[in-house]
């Protein structure tokens, strides 16, 4: 599972359209970013809370660049950014992971498939700081908003 001081993988993730690939590792580089993954796109803990409460944090501007990730499509994850971020005056942007690849090289899938029609993450926030994992906050049911909210992670 990831750790403090792993690096980010380098693996494509899409934005917008599945043509549009971003490779986490190289956006961040060696500087600040907060990487926050949910289980599903527009389920309710996601969209009625944890992403809110991130977009309307006034702490949100100190924590470098921000991403969230679900195992959803582009399509999904750019429609999902709009209804939270009309305007994107968050700066965060909204990444999809269709295939789930980024989530299980970070060792965060869980089996989902009865519930979300596939496997999908587990709820985390990770912090990153010159580039490597400063720290972790991985929900321990997967799904819950306790660790990973954003009360506790800026």
């Amino acid at each position: 599972m990831v750790a403090v001081g792993d690096s980010i993988p380098s693996i494509e993730l899409t934005e917008g359209n599945p043509g549009a690939n971003v490779n986490l590792a190289t956006e961040i580089g060696g500087g600040k970013a907060l990487i926050i993954g949910v289980p599903a796109a527009f389920s309710p803990t996601c969209s009625d809370s944890h992403i809110p409460d991130y977009i309307t944090s006034p702490k949100l501007k100190d924590a470098g660049k921000v991403f969230v990730i679900s195992v959803n499509d582009a399509f999904v994850m750019n429609a999902w950014g709009k209804t939270l971020d009309k305007d994107k005056s968050s700066g965060i942007r909204f990444l999809g992971d269709a295939g789930g690849d980024f989530t299980r090289a970070l060792d965060v899938e869980f089996p989902a498939a009865p519930m979300l029609g596939t496997n999908r993450s587990k709820r985390y926030a990770i912090v990153i700081e010159g580039g490597k994992v400063k720290s972790v906050a991985i929900e321990p049911d997967n799904i819950g908003l306790t660790v990973s909210a954003a009360d506790k992670v800026l």
